[in-house]
């Protein structure tokens, strides 16, 4: 069993907690304990950098030690990945790029985004030491049980993470099932994993990589140029009819993959880094009233709720601002929403939303 998901790193002192719990708060504990080890806690899952190196031009690996309280990971789940900047906790999800080690640490590979606050932070100013929050993972393009027939992952840009973290785990156990990964960027140096990624593929003959590139010429025999599209992929995945896809990056590669493939393939999963545009052609506004608080606001229709209270001033906890990780999740106890991504209106009285991906449909009474 993989040491991070041994029920002895995961199972709390449960007889020494119930006779300390009257006694000590877990802040207070936490406080204390973080002098004599930085990552001790009462029961919050933290995760210290114990090693750390490039990528690409524009990538970080970081290895983490994870502390007992975190639960582990599935190849190709995310993870909330959180750190103090400026004072204030940065949170964002973060695909593990390898999740199954014998000493119980994990990988994620962090690219440079342009405006983006905790990507840059943690490329650029992040030091072997400093501590992480970590949360639970969650996502579901994850690998069955058992390798059924031929796989097909598709990958672009920051794509490639969770796509690594699968590719690793069926190295690992041998390669049990033929498997294609067609890799794109715009140029070489922007390529993770390159060298690991051919000796996997020289050391299994049922892996096979291809590295494409927009906007360079290829000049290895296992690079092409071009995006994707009919032609590209039907020459180089000719039996792509028997094969199961798996395809992660930017939501227009996503839309393309889908549309090339779905229908074709076996099976078809996919995740996008970067999500469709969350405005919807509604006009008007509507009256939303926080019921913690007491406050009643007047909040335009067609926006993500999350992206409209956060004008009005409030400042909520979110993570990946896709509608994946659960983050801004709050109770909704009257009133209806239209989801941004599929159009579908949920109007139950009482239920749970996602407030990234949800705009109000009606007046609202939401739990905040």
């Amino acid at each position: 069993m993989n040491a991070a998901l041994r029920p002895s790193r995961t199972r709390p002192h449960s007889r020494l907690k119930r006779l300390v719990a009257p006694l000590v708060a877990p802040q207070v504990f936490d406080f204390w304990a973080s002098r004599f080890h930085p990552t001790w806690t009462w029961e919050r899952p933290l995760a210290r950098i114990v090693a750390r190196e490039p990528a690409s031009a524009d990538a970080v690996t970081l290895l983490l030690a994870p502390n007992r309280h975190w639960a582990g990971c599935r190849p190709g789940q995310h993870l909330m990945i959180g750190a103090r900047i400026d004072g204030a906790l940065v949170s964002r999800s973060y695909s593990a790029a390898q999740a199954h080690r014998a000493d119980g640490r994990i990988a994620i590979t962090v690219k440079a985004i342009e405006g983006g606050k905790l990507s840059r932070h943690l490329h650029e100013h992040s030091q072997v030491g400093d501590v992480l929050e970590i949360g639970a993972a969650f996502g579901e393009m994850t690998l069955p049980e058992r390798a059924d027939g031929a796989w097909l992952f598709l990958a672009a840009g920051s794509g490639i993470t969770p796509l690594m973290s699968m590719v690793r785990e069926l190295a690992a156990k041998g390669m049990p099932a033929e498997l294609t990964l067609l890799y794109w960027a715009r140029r070489r140096e922007e390529l993770c994993f390159v060298d690991e990624l051919r000796a996997i593929a020289a050391e299994h003959p049922g892996f096979r990589v291809r590295f494409l590139l927009t906007r360079q010429e290829p000049l290895h025999a296992d690079e092409a140029a071009g995006r994707i599209d009919e032609a590209l992929l039907s020459e180089l995945v000719p039996d792509l009819g028997a094969r199961q896809v798996y395809a992660c990056g930017p939501g227009g590669f996503v839309d393309s993959a889908r549309a090339l493939s779905q229908t074709q393939a076996r099976s078809f999963a996919a995740e996008a880094f970067t999500p469709p545009p969350r405005m919807l052609d509604e006009s008007g506004t509507v009256e939303v009233t926080l019921a913690r608080s007491g406050r009643t606001l007047q909040l335009p229709r067609g926006q993500s709720l999350l992206t409209a209270l956060e004008a009005e001033g409030l400042k909520l906890a979110s993570g990946c601002r896709m509608g994946l990780c659960n983050t801004c999740s709050c109770g909704k106890s009257s009133g209806s929403t239209r989801h941004l991504h599929t159009g579908d209106v949920q109007d139950e009285p009482v239920s749970a939303l996602r407030l990234c991906v949800n705009s109000a449909g009606s007046d609202l009474v939401l739990d905040l």
